[in-house]
């Protein structure tokens, strides 16, 4: 793909607080790509920076290989929808729509052409005349959209344009949202906080916190691959968990040791270890890696979220299977469903964490098969001596 917006070192500073922190980032032609963080993560300041409402403190805004730091908004092949649809409420829904084209006196034909092909594309045909106060909340924002692309923008910026809907809306328009991108071909960059909207959604992700960008990645990649702790707990639930490599495909995390299929790191290197809930399963506390005691069961219509305490730390599992409370079970985990992270600035923020020391003393109770593949670890010799007897 082409590459469309280069941001080459942004930074940004309100009242001398940064809010962007030497930003890089890359949007390419057709693409559906969502920036996503918590509140005054720098989203929408980033996304204003590409439209030309805020300029950049340092660094370079570069569209289609020209640099525009200082080009104004209605210069920029570039259109944007707020969260608040700005609609005239003196006009009806075709003027709206064609009033960009009216700016620019587009010849009254190629009016009509446009704007209709628009209120097809957004499911408004036959709502010309209708009064703007007049619709519905998700049409009024329909309107919206058909507008800032009526121009055929190259790039078209959506500010969190879903907050103001109910549930059910939100989800309808989300489908909608992106059949109307992969129409058009248009380069949509969306903002949201919502974590389900931006996966369900997007090519791209781009994950942001304290004005930084933590991860960029395929939906797919983001959740199944966090890159660390903030990334991990902001992307769905997730236990989060102390750990220690013991080895490539080896690591001790509450008290156990488990195979994985991560590798790379060094020995007896500490790591984040995340399992992801809906990755556990429950079984017979006898036939269980780890045990502990279900603390509360909540049904939530597809499954039971089921808080399980393990050793003083709740891990939260998602489960069709029905278990009480102060039930004792065990858990089974294959090595697939566990992640390997190094640790962050992150490290211990989120969940319910243990901490490293913890750990340790941990180690000291593993099972004494496991404390001898530990020792091997450390003592050069005695490494060397159970290869030998192994035969490796």
């Amino acid at each position: 793909m082409d590459k469309i917006i280069e941001l080459k070192n942004i930074t940004k500073a309100f009242d001398g607080e940064v809010v962007l922190d030497n930003i890089n980032l890359n949007i390419y032609d057709n693409e559906f790509l969502t920036l996503l963080g918590p509140s005054g993560c720098g989203k929408t300041t980033t996304l204003r920076i590409i439209g030309g409402f805020e300029t950049a403190d340092e660094g370079d805004v570069i569209f289609m290989g020209d640099r525009i730091n200082d080009v104004p908004p209605y210069k920029r092949n570039v259109n944007t929808v707020f969260q608040r649809y700005a609609l005239f409420p003196h006009l009806n829904v075709f003027e709206n729509v064609a009033f960009p084209l009216r700016e620019k006196r587009v010849p009254r034909a190629e009016i009509n052409e446009r704007v209709t092909e628009m209120l097809k594309l957004v499911a408004l045909a036959g709502f010309e005349k209708r009064s703007v106060n007049s619709l519905s909340g998700g049409q009024q924002q329909r309107v919206a959209i058909a507008r800032a692309l009526v121009s055929k923008p190259k790039v078209l910026l959506l500010d969190e344009p879903l907050a103001a809907l109910d549930l059910k809306l939100r989800k309808d328009m989300q489908q909608e949202l992106k059949k109307i991108q992969k129409a058009t071909g248009i380069t949509f960059v969306f903002v949201t906080h919502d974590q389900e909207e931006a996966l369900s959604m997007s090519d791209t992700v781009v994950v942001m916190s304290e004005g930084r960008i933590q991860q960029i990645g395929t939906p797919v990649d983001i959740y199944n691959e966090p890159t660390n702790a903030f990334v991990a707990d902001f992307i769905g639930e997730s236990n989060i968990l102390d750990g220690v490599m013991l080895k490539d495909k080896r690591v001790v995390f509450a008290g156990h040791v488990f195979d994985c299929v991560d590798s790379g790191f060094e020995l007896k290197e500490p790591v984040d270890v995340v399992v992801r809930p809906e990755d556990v399963d429950i079984v017979p506390e006898e036939k269980g890696m780890l045990k502990g005691v279900v603390t509360s069961v909540t049904f939530l219509g597809v499954h039971y979220e089921i808080i399980v305490d393990i050793d003083g730390f709740k891990w939260m599992i998602q489960t069709t299977d029905f278990v009480d409370v102060d039930e004792h079970i065990g858990l089974y985990i294959e090595p697939d469903a566990i992640h390997i992270m190094k640790k962050s600035e992150y490290s211990g923020m989120f969940g319910d964490y243990s901490s490293f020391s913890m750990e340790l003393d941990e180690i000291g109770e593993l099972p004494e098969e496991n404390l001898e593949e530990l020792g091997e670890l450390t003592d050069p010799e005695a490494s060397e001596d159970a290869e030998s007897e192994r035969g490796e």
